[in-house]
């Protein structure tokens, strides 16, 4: 009698216990999933990919870089980013992180058009292309102001309606001629060009601007000024 009443007991809490889980099973399911730990891809040593080749062909086609266009990230891409760091003085760790990608030119699939006034971020870096090329060595206000003067004549009747037409117009910029819009990207050039393209205009309404001290043409210098923003008078 002892035997089955023991036998009994162990049943009942046998029971008991696989009541008791089923019921934490379900109450686990309801539980709240955690958030997915996410990080920011950078290309970097051992990456590979569409955007490692595009950062290997910017590197080539300026003189950093004269590997393979593969886009696999080695040592020979590694030390290529690292030079193109130094000389456009950024933080010199051999990843291609926002600020590099963002001097190299090169937006992410992530990248939104967001932040520039409408305009494309083609737009974008083809203002701070220009801008860079045209005002380097200048104050940051002085490439705010190079860059409203882009945008000034965007809106202009007597000039093209968009910022590849008016930095390509002929004759419009000495950089396209001698060659300094191909030339890496000042960092300050695109904080001056998200400026510009957010309304800022430190020329005053300018469209147009010269350095007197390099320049004979009469015409330009027959334009009334507006003001003097470092080496550049900006006229209308």
């Amino acid at each position: 009698m002892k035997k089955k009443w023991t036998l009994y007991w162990k049943t009942g809490i046998l029971m008991i216990l696989s009541v008791c889980m089923i019921g934490l099973t379900g109450y686990i399911h309801q539980l709240p999933l955690p958030a997915p730990q996410t990080t920011e891809t950078l290309s970097k040593y051992g990456s590979r990919g569409d955007e490692v080749r595009q950062i290997q062909q910017k590197l080539k086609n300026w003189g950093y870089y004269n590997g393979n266009v593969d886009g696999i990230f080695g040592s020979q891409t590694l030390e290529a980013v690292k030079y193109f760091q130094r000389k456009n003085g950024l933080t010199v760790d051999g990843i291609a992180g926002p600020a590099t990608l963002r001097a190299m030119g090169i937006f992410t699939s992530s990248g939104s058009t967001g932040g520039y006034g409408g305009y494309s971020e083609s737009d974008y870096y083809l203002l701070a292309r220009i801008i860079s090329a045209e005002s380097r060595g200048e104050s940051y206000t002085g490439q705010v102001a190079v860059g409203a003067v882009v945008l000034n004549r965007v809106e202009h009747p007597s000039f093209p309606d968009t910022i590849a037409g008016v930095v390509y117009q002929p004759g419009a910029f000495s950089a396209i001629n001698d060659g300094q819009i191909n030339q890496p990207i000042a960092e300050s050039a695109y904080r001056a060009a998200r400026e510009a393209l957010n309304g800022s205009d430190p020329s005053g309404g300018a469209i147009y601007y010269y350095n007197p001290d390099k320049t004979s043409n009469a015409w330009i210098r027959s334009r009334p000024v507006i003001k003097r923003i470092g080496n550049h008078l900006f006229c209308k």
